[in-house]
């Protein structure tokens, strides 16, 4: 990647793109395209269509996507599964047609199956069923993979289409969101107790038993590990991938119990009062610590421990409005 190559962050507005993007400029990329959802409904092919032919990138960072917690993902799964599969599918042919060989598209951990065995390794993939409350979701970055996958097999050897894929681990960080019920757990817990804190409410109730053990990783880690996997040599990444098993891994390496994550972000917003727990309410997953020994083997590891990256995440959240208001 040179400094003139023009780059397209798709969803630069989102948790993930917003950080790629700072990434990007701090590697003293100026050739940067973004679009709003008003500017550009991703879901609509001829949209992209003309996009794509309009602007013909040489690096596309497909971040975009319909994300939430349990919760939402429970409550919405038709819009989960439709909205994921149209973005994937119009962006990944819309950069084929318009001679963009380099793509790199974010997936999620919850590829894998429910019950994996741990830490999940990428031939994990399609080994068992997944977990019920956020199926389609998964279904649908599966299919991102596989799409992937597909076009570099197809078109790789006569057009040089080089399509990677990462998962990461579950992200927070700066511009996260944090609506008090569509949002992931570390936001909805960083809301949750300080809105406990200044009402100085007794005790704050949070859903399951607190036992499943959940790995985090910074968004900023994330986007550097993003842009590394972009940039790799292409013989260096197929030695560390396989044609049919070309993602790879992307986490902090160690993971904690949701009772342990619920203390910590206390501690980071200053709440001192009870933390219980509702165990009518489901835990998801029971485990998901993700392999990240193939993106070790390839340069790159994580460096920002979880309790900075709390306090760093709660500062984001006092002072971004737009944020905290959602």
């Amino acid at each position: 990647m040179s400094h003139a190559s023009k780059i397209f962050v798709a969803g630069h507005r989102g948790m993930v793109g917003s950080a790629i993007v700072r990434t990007l400029e701090a590697q003293g990329q100026r050739n940067i395209v973004t679009r709003t959802r008003a500017e550009l409904d991703l879901t609509d092919q001829a949209a992209v269509r003309a996009f794509f032919a309009a602007e013909r990138p040489d690096q596309v960072y497909l971040a975009a996507a319909k994300v939430g917690g349990i919760h939402a993902n429970d409550t919405y799964p038709a819009e989960f599964i439709y909205q994921n599969l149209m973005v994937e599918a119009n962006v990944i042919d819309a950069a084929f047609r318009n001679g963009v060989r380099k793509l790199l598209f974010l997936g999620s951990s919850c590829i894998y199956p429910k019950h994996a065995a741990q830490p999940m390794r990428e031939d994990a993939l399609l080994t068992g069923t997944l977990e019920p409350t956020n199926e389609p979701y998964a279904i649908a970055k599966i299919a991102g993979i596989k799409l992937c996958e597909s076009y570099n097999r197809q078109y790789g050897a006569s057009h040089g289409v080089d399509y990677r894929s990462v998962m990461p681990t579950n992200l927070y960080g700066p511009g996260d969101n944090y609506h008090p019920e569509n949002s992931h757990v570390i936001p909805a817990l960083i809301r949750r107790f300080h809105e406990a804190k200044l009402a100085k409410a007794p005790c704050v109730t949070i859903w399951g038993t607190g036992t499943p053990m959940r790995e985090f990783l910074y968004v900023d880690d994330m986007a550097a590990a993003s842009v590394h996997v972009m940039n790799l040599d292409k013989g260096v990444y197929q030695q560390h991938t396989q044609p049919m098993l070309s993602h790879i891994n992307v986490g902090y390496g160690s993971d904690i119990t949701i009772r342990q994550l619920a203390e910590a972000v206390g501690r980071a917003v200053g709440y001192a009062g009870e933390i219980t727990f509702d165990v009518t309410k489901p835990d998801g997953t029971p485990r998901k610590l993700m392999d990240s020994a193939r993106l070790n083997a390839l340069g790159w590891q994580a460096g920002m421990p979880l309790d900075e990256g709390l306090r760093r995440a709660y500062d984001d959240f006092l002072n971004n409005t737009s944020t905290r208001n959602q």
